[in-house]
Formats: C-alpha cells, sequence, structure tokens
C-alpha cells in the first residue's frame, strides 16, 4: 500500500450537501505505518444540531416510504458500495491498516451483503402480528418507524459497522445521524 494515493472526501454529509467539518481537526493515521493519511474536521455542535434537525425533518417523508421503497434504496446503496469497492478497499486499508485483499473480500462483500440483507428483511417481516393474548382481548404488533436514531460507530471495520448501523435503521424507517 506504500505509495498508494487514494483520494478522500473528507467533507461531512449534513442535510443533503457535503460540508467541511468545523469543529477539532483530527489527524487519520495508517496505523501499519503510522503516516498521516488525511487530516479530518469533526462536526461542530452546531453542525450536529443542524444533522439532527435534517434527520428529523427527512423523517416526516422517509417514515412514510413502503417497505419497497426502501428495500430498493438499500439495493442502490449495495450496488453503489459493490461498483466501487476496489476504491473503498483501499480506503479502508489504508486507514485500518490491513491487507488490502482482506478488506476487500471481507469488509466489502460483508457491508454489500448488509444492505442487502435488509433490503430483504424489510419486506419478509415475519412474526405472530395478533392474537388473544389476554383473555378477551385481541393484541397486535405495529411495525412502525420510531424517529431519528443517534448512530456511533467504533473504529474496527469502519465501512463494515458503518452498514450495521445505517441499513437496519433505514430499513425500518427512520432517519439517523451517524458518526463513525
Amino acid at each position: 500500500m506504500a505509495g498508494v494515493q487514494t483520494p478522500m472526501c473528507t467533507a461531512l454529509l449534513i442535510d443533503g450537501e457535503l460540508v467541511a467539518g468545523q469543529g477539532f481537526v483530527e489527524p487519520i493515521l495508517n496505523p501499519a505505518t503510522g503516516e498521516i493519511l488525511t487530516h479530518i474536521a469533526e462536526a461542530s455542535t452546531e453542525q450536529v444540531e443542524t444533522a439532527i434537525l435534517a434527520a428529523h425533518r427527512a423523517f416526516a417523508e422517509w417514515s412514510r416510504t413502503t417497505p419497497q421503497q426502501r428495500s430498493n434504496l438499500l439495493l442502490d446503496i449495495a450496488s453503489a458500495v459493490e461498483k466501487h469497492a476496489d476504491h473503498l478497499a483501499r480506503l479502508e486499508a489504508l486507514n485500518c491498516g490491513k491487507p488490502l485483499h482482506l478488506a476487500r473480500q471481507d469488509d466489502l462483500t460483508a457491508t454489500v451483503d448488509v444492505f442487502r440483507f435488509f433490503a430483504g428483511a424489510v419486506r419478509c417481516q415475519t412474526g405472530q402480528l395478533s392474537g388473544e393474548y389476554v383473555p378477551g382481548y385481541t393484541s397486535m404488533v405495529r411495525r412502525d418507524p420510531i424517529g431519528v436514531v443517534a448512530s456511533i460507530a467504533p473504529w474496527n471495520y469502519p465501512i463494515m459497522m458503518a452498514a450495521w448501523k445505517i441499513a437496519p435503521a433505514l430499513a425500518a424507517g427512520n432517519t439517523l445521524v451517524f458518526k463513525p
């Protein structure tokens, strides 16, 4: 991986736009070499508040989407990750200090699979949804989106951990603010 130049977007995605972080600037190191790969400015408190408000606004519409619409979006994300898997694997390998072939074969393959899994799961919800659990009363289970999910992923397996957080939230009709 030495000498491999891989462009990195260090912007934050807030309310559908890529913006520069206004918080603390964190050096991102390649743990295999100690080399500084880039610097990323964290979100400021105001930017986090903007992201939360944007997620609440988006929830009003996203929560009313059908399982088919949510499934289609998750499949589109899976396809995009798969299309850019080689580039993403290079970034993942640099960021984690792992061999490129493992990042490609393990991390990216699993990331695509997570989005595809939840695309299918949202359309095949199972389980008993109603019944007589108390004599004289009929109970039912509703699967409704609950709102904005705040999610933080740890440093290990960053892209895969992101998928584990993002895919189920979107599949359930929620919006989220995600901090890697």
